[in-house]
């Protein structure tokens, strides 16, 4: 009886923790739409806003863009790793932490430190390397502005000269089920490739081409660092939810195992008490 006693226990146990996990991912879900919604509304004036900036890049001669596409030796790099405030979310944290390791482990003999947006990166890659901030608060009011105050704090680490070389490591949302770990180059800007188209039609530009690109660039900055966060706050919640259904369908799993070893034990239970009495009666006969 201890025995059966103890896998009443069990299936106690484990049918508590199907109903967090599947309380967990039902939370996640109903998040994961108003996240996803947020950033398929913004991805194309995003990616109009890079294309715009490109292509009048694109028609002006020599370098243009100043102190934000300087390109200098690099000696000293800052990783912007983006990752959440929580876990349980599978590999998500993992595979970022991963990547800011790799892209760190790139620079041999040179200064590489990590900017951490979310708990969870911060906390890991603090053991390894040098984490010379940690923004948690960003995800308890996600806007452009709290975003914005960042990217400006970035930009002025690079232009001041403090680093050389700034990257961001972020996972990009594609489905609930699939997030893309990305690594893009935040700072210098990247030069415009070649086969950007550079016609910008018979336009009359108010005030210059030179202006209107200086005025971009800050602009795209901080979008594109507001991007790859709520990429990322999507994808958390993506791989959160998905997480969590695999716990569930893992508990489920297990506590139908436990009730039918329960249920085995059990019959055995009452076949030897049977047999028990049926050898006492026999016995007293005899």
């Amino acid at each position: 009886m201890a025995n059966l006693k103890e896998i009443r226990n069990r299936i106690t146990s484990v049918s508590s923790t199907m109903q967090i996990t599947s309380a967990m991912k039902m939370v996640s879900a109903a998040k994961l739409k108003k996240a996803q919604d947020a950033i398929t509304a913004m991805r194309p004036y995003a990616e109009k806003l890079t294309e715009l900036l490109q292509s009048l890049s694109a028609t002006l001669e020599g370098e243009v863009g100043g102190e934000f596409t300087s390109q200098r030796e690099v000696k000293k790099v800052l990783v912007v790793a983006v990752t959440s405030n929580r876990g349980l979310c599978g590999a998500f944290n993992t595979n970022v932490v991963k990547q800011a390791k790799v892209i760190a482990d790139s620079y041999p003999g040179k200064q590489v430190d990590i900017f951490a947006i979310g708990k969870k990166g911060g906390d890991v890659l603090r053991k390894t390397h040098s984490v010379i901030a940690q923004e948690n608060a960003i995800y308890d009011d996600l806007t452009f502005d709290n975003a914005a105050a960042i990217a400006d704090e970035l930009t002025l680490k690079f232009t001041s000269g403090e680093y050389d070389k700034i990257e961001v490591v972020y996972n990009q949302f594609k489905n609930a089920a699939t997030q893309i770990v990305q690594a893009e180059q935040f700072l210098p800007l990247a030069p415009v490739q070649s086969d950007v188209a550079t016609s910008t039609g018979d336009y009359i530009f108010e005030p210059s081409k030179e202006e209107i690109v200086l005025t971009l660039i800050p602009k795209s900055l901080k979008t594109q660092l507001y991007k790859a966060i709520r990429d990322s706050f999507a994808s958390e919640h993506g791989a959160r939810m998905t997480a969590m259904h695999k716990a569930t369908d893992n508990a489920t799993e297990l506590r139908d195992q436990l009730k039918l070893t329960y249920n085995k034990a059990r019959q055995a239970a009452i076949t030897n008490e049977i047999l028990e009495i049926v050898g006492g009666a026999e016995a007293l006969k005899g």
